[in-house]
């Protein structure tokens, strides 16, 4: 199969007049808001698109926006950072925590036990229990399952958000968790009910499903350079590396270096190797570090 670079111009674009009408009543946001996820439903079925990549992008800004809303420092880079350089036995700290179980919540396809995977302290059952709380469309099952979390435990902001989006993923017939809710919801909101929730929920869904959109279309143009160059690399690993690449966010040297999911390079050659995809225009350094550096499409 061949790719053309430019084929992620023929993903659907979200219509302006769904990102730019002011949306005054609770009947036209949650119109727009069906629109904006009806064509983000188009975008998750593309196999252009790199779709264990978008989730795994989408759940870095889902983790960053729980952890700003937590009222802690870290941003994207130090999430990565606590996730990229774990090592068997370490654990990643509270604000990494939460980054960690975005990834696992959206890895794999959604069901109760991807949850419980992904959070281990609540068991299944209680799962169960919160994910049918909510009753009607996607966006009102979605959040009612947001309100009843909280209502219970409301410390657990993240897991309440994770099990939202989990909700509506079902509710649309996703085979995967899109994380989506978090990342335009504001503190305030989350301390909302019913009605008042919903309204957010929509809002925030008809912006995360445009910005879903953009960004998909991105990582489709970034992975089709990607496998344009895959017959230039002649390294050992170069396919299960690129296959790497093609589905994280973010890439360490070091796991290329391990048999199985990893490459099976040397160290040096693991660098040597992210270091001619960077060369090639491929891949980029996201850290703008000189050591400890983590890559990316």
């Amino acid at each position: 199969m061949t790719y053309a670079v430019d084929s992620f111009d023929t993903l659907p674009r979200l219509p302006s007049w769904v990102t730019s009408r002011r949306a005054e009543t609770s009947e036209t946001v949650a119109f727009l808001s069906g629109a904006a996820l009806s064509h983000l439903h188009l975008v998750v079925e593309r196999p252009d698109v790199p779709q264990s990549l978008l989730r795994e992008r989408l759940a870095l800004r889902a983790a960053e926006a729980c952890v700003m809303r937590s009222g802690r420092s870290e941003r994207a880079g130090e999430l990565r950072d606590a996730v990229g350089f774990l090592q068997p036995g370490d654990t990643p700290g509270p604000a990494g925590e939460v980054y960690f179980n975005w990834r696992r919540a959206a890895e794999r396809p959604v069901s109760v036990k991807t949850l419980h995977r992904a959070l281990p302290t609540v068991s299944r059952e209680q799962i169960a229990v919160w994910l049918d709380a909510g009753q009607g469309d996607p966006v009102g099952r979605s959040s009612a399952v947001l309100e009843t979390v909280l209502a219970e435990t409301p410390r657990a902001e993240a897991t309440a958000q994770i099990l939202a989006d989990a909700t509506l993923a079902q509710a649309l017939g996703w085979n995967h968790l899109v994380p989506l809710l978090s990342a335009r919801l504001k503190r305030g909101d989350l301390r909302k009910r019913g009605e008042d929730l919903r309204l957010s929920c929509h809002r925030s869904l008809i912006a995360t499903s445009a910005e879903a959109t953009l960004l998909a279309a991105d990582l489709a143009r970034r992975s089709a350079r990607l496998k344009t160059v895959a017959p230039k690399l002649r390294a050992k690993g170069a396919g299960v590396a690129l296959e790497l690449f093609l589905s994280r966010d973010a890439v360490a040297p070091a796991a290329l270096t391990s048999p199985g999911p990893g490459a099976d390079m040397s160290d040096r050659a693991a660098r040597r190797f992210c270091d001619r995809l960077v060369e090639l225009g491929v891949v980029r350094e996201l850290t703008g570090r000189d050591s400890f550096r983590i890559y990316g499409l």
